[in-house]
């Protein structure tokens, strides 16, 4: 990387590009230096590489700012042509609903308002834009209220940014920004309290929302007007613009063109609530609320922080997780080297845990945070690791009141954390979960992690883990293997099922064809022992062969699933089927469940087969003592959801090339009317045409590219059909399981 680019990068960072010192003022000072010189040989890489450092390292943005006040007194073309820069990429953020690069890009005009090279007037124009347009969108007669997500956004991106320029806004248009907080107090007074309490982590009364409460955006004004209050002082942004004051002021103005906001058409005016609901659902998944805070740590933890400190803390965390999510050592870093003056260790580890339990599900999958918390443990070991077992011992605590899919998370982050630590945990302190019912939260989150940790090591290395607990070695899964029925015992004869097991075996190992095995079972099992014992050898000797490892599985289901088609072919035969491999795979949880999910991806059982299984007898009374029905439960809807998803995308993808093809057949046609409809010598004498050879070519072309355009258009029908059909299964899938779930729990309904 060249030299400019690595002090852009690095600016405000502790390492060999800026020497010894980490005083702002010298690395702003030694990168302007260089920055000069740079834009003068090549401006047109400085411009946008400046703006994505300043776009995708967030946290710096005060540091940017001040380099290009800097730039502005030397060099204002430069700096005019990068104001412009920021407003377009801001509009076409705002044309594509980008919410991370609205937010971002609104702050970066408020920095650069501090140093001097925004009018201010500009900018609040761009506050008022976007204000109006929130009251629009919530007005039931000009708007449409149930985009309410967005216009909360657009507010909420107005107050984010006042941390990094509210000083200098009210010292400059102190009129103006007190007209946009009052404009804000009266866009809350129309707006409706958005109620978020079926996603909270918490099922009970002392931490469940409740419509009186105040939401995010009432939260945030009220930190906001703190701040005012408070002189606009706070800790937790830099402002380095402040060492250059006296320069700064010669700098030019630069304006800000108006932007435009994109507004949602009014529904109709006989719109259903399933449109409505539907329009709503649609703002939420565009516009969506980027945390809900987790308390999990005493008050007194954090008194030193200020709730505006808090907030820009947060913002600092879910900006660095966000933009170096392809790099996690480079994430744990900065996330530990914050611009901030004071200690958040116990904060980084609540908006972490807050991400990670995130409902209906986090930005990231959970393996992404179990990797930052690893090397946050490594990056500060004298501080974090403590932090992070207090955490898991608070929310240890609330297990009972957590939601069943944040614990599940939670499970999952949580084993896969011990196992980077050589599953060291003092298990004495919840060695009191044996003295509770089985159905217990506690207990059930101890096994469950056990049993997890068993999956991702082996089970003496877990045993020998909980030596100092060895009560709880009887919340670990069996250590047996399968549950093989027809093995030979020494001293005692075959009996026929046994025999017939072994001849299935041997056709197996001879590699006879699917089709020879469906007849050799049709012709000698099937009529004299019946369905039921016919599916127990076909299965139980079929799973036996696959049970050495993941890939014999695969194998065993690739060659012979279309014997398990042919033997069941209906739903309620398929239920019978995967009872079989539960039974077979009774000692080990994590091979019941792959092979389920590898059957259901083979098409060798349904997605409603599943369900109706799940909720059979033999299951429901592992509901509240094992998450295995549930794990298979979600497997199976995640499943389906994801294959509608890629239907999806393939229809897309296809749509899109069956207008190029379509394009580039007319394109042809044209070409080749054009070839005909002109006058050539032949031999002397005037023909229609060009020569031959050419018309020959064209008329090859034309026919090529109109093949390509209707297997295009086949393949797209192909695709459509699938997609119906794959939506109105979904459809039956879902009211079975609704059904199921109100047979299970009338109370809840």
């Amino acid at each position: 990387m060249s030299n400019w680019k690595t002090l852009l990068l690095r600016i405000g960072e502790k390492g060999p590009e800026y020497g010894t010192s980490s005083d702002y003022k010298d690395h702003i000072e030694t990168c302007f230096g260089v920055i000069r010189r740079e834009i003068e040989r090549s401006g047109d890489q400085v411009l946008p590489f400046l703006l994505q450092c300043a776009e995708q390292l967030p946290h710096k943005i005060p540091l940017y700012g001040t380099l290009i006040g800097l730039l502005n007194l030397e060099n204002e073309d430069f700096v005019q042509k990068l104001v412009e820069s920021v407003h377009a990429n801001f509009q076409v953020a705002l044309d594509s609903g980008n919410c991370n690069s609205i937010r971002i890009l609104l702050r970066f005009m408020t920095s650069l308002l501090c140093s001097k090279v925004i009018q201010p007037a500009s900018l609040i124009v761009v506050f008022e834009t976007l204000l109006s347009s929130a009251a629009t969108t919530v007005d039931e007669e000009k708007g449409n209220p149930s985009w309410q997500p967005q216009a909360d956004f657009y507010v909420i991106c107005i107050l984010s940014s006042l941390p990094w320029g509210g000083s200098e806004l009210a010292e400059q248009v102190p009129d103006e920004i007190e007209r946009v907080l009052v404009g804000i107090q009266a866009y809350l007074s129309i707006r409706k309290n958005s109620s978020t309490s079926g996603l909270n982590f918490f099922h009970n009364a002392e931490f469940e929302s409740s419509l009186a409460e105040k939401d995010f955006v009432e939260d945030l004004l009220d930190r906001i007007q703190s701040l005012a209050s408070n002189g606009w002082k706070l800790e937790s942004v830099p402002r380095p613009h402040l060492s250059f004051e006296a320069q700064l002021v010669a700098g030019k103005f630069h304006e800000l063109r108006p932007i435009k906001c994109m507004e949602q058409s009014s529904p109709p005016s006989d719109h259903s609530r399933a449109y409505s609901g539907k329009q709503k659902h649609d703002a939420l998944t565009r516009y969506p609320q980027r945390i809900r805070r987790l308390n999990i740590f005493p008050a007194n933890k954090m008194e030193d922080i200020q709730p505006i400190d808090r907030f820009v803390v947060e913002e600092y965390l879910l900006d660095v997780l966000f933009y170096l999510n392809g790099c996690r050592k480079e994430c744990a870093s900065y996330m530990a080297n914050l611009p901030v003056t004071f200690r958040y260790e116990y904060l980084m580890a609540e908006t972490l845990f807050s991400q990670i339990l995130l409902l209906p599900q986090p930005p990231f999958k959970t393996l992404y945070y179990t990797l930052v918390i690893m090397d946050l443990c490594k990056a500060l070991p004298g501080a974090f690791p403590a932090v992070v077992a207090g955490a898991v011992r608070a929310l240890f605590e609330k297990i009972s009141d957590l939601d069943m899919e944040s614990r599940t998370r939670l499970i999952l982050w949580f084993s896969h954390h011990l196992s980077n630590f050589q599953f060291i945990w003092p298990w004495e302190e919840w060695a009191f979960v044996l003295d509770l019912p089985k159905w217990a939260p506690k207990r059930v989150f101890v096994q469950e992690i056990l049993q997890r940790e068993v999956r991702l090591s082996y089970w003496d290395k877990i045993k020998q883990s909980i030596e100092n607990a060895t009560a709880l070695e009887e919340l670990l899964p069996p250590k047996a293997g399968p549950n093989f029925m027809y093995s030979l015992e020494e001293g005692k004869e075959k009996t026929e099922e046994q025999q017939l097991s072994a001849e299935l075996s041997r056709k197996v190992k001879e590699k006879q064809t699917a089709r020879d095995m469906i007849v050799w079972i049709e012709e000698t099992i099937y009529p004299v022992h019946g369905f039921e014992v016919t599916l127990t050898i076909v299965v139980q000797t079929l799973l036996d062969i696959g049970s050495k490892s993941f890939t014999h599985l695969v194998t065993v289901l690739e060659r012979y699933g279309q014997v398990f088609s042919k033997l069941c072919p209906d739903n309620d035969k398929q239920v019978m089927l995967l009872s079989q491999v539960s039974t077979y795979w009774k000692n080990n949880v994590q091979m019941t469940a792959v092979a389920i999910d590898r059957m259901m991806g083979y098409r060798l059982v349904s997605n409603q087969a599943i369900v109706r299984w799940v909720f059979s007898p033999e299951n429901v009374d592992q509901f509240h003592v094992s998450d295995q029905p549930w794990e298979i439960l979600g497997n199976a809807l995640n499943k389906t959801y994801n294959r509608i998803s890629d239907l999806r995308k393939d229809i897309s993808n296809i749509t899109k090339n069956v207008l190029v093809a379509e394009k580039a057949s007319a394109n042809a046609r044209v070409e080749l009317e054009a070839a005909e409809s002109k006058l050539s010598l032949v031999e002397g004498e005037p023909v229609l045409g060009e020569n031959p050879a050419k018309m020959k070519r064209l008329k090859s072309t034309v026919e090529k590219t109109g093949e390509a355009e209707l297997s295009l258009r086949e393949s797209l029908e192909a695709k459509e059909a699938l997609l119906n059909r794959a939506l109105s299964e979904t459809e039956v899938l879902y009211i079975s399981l609704m059904q199921q779930m109100i047979l299970l729990f009338p109370f809840i309904y």
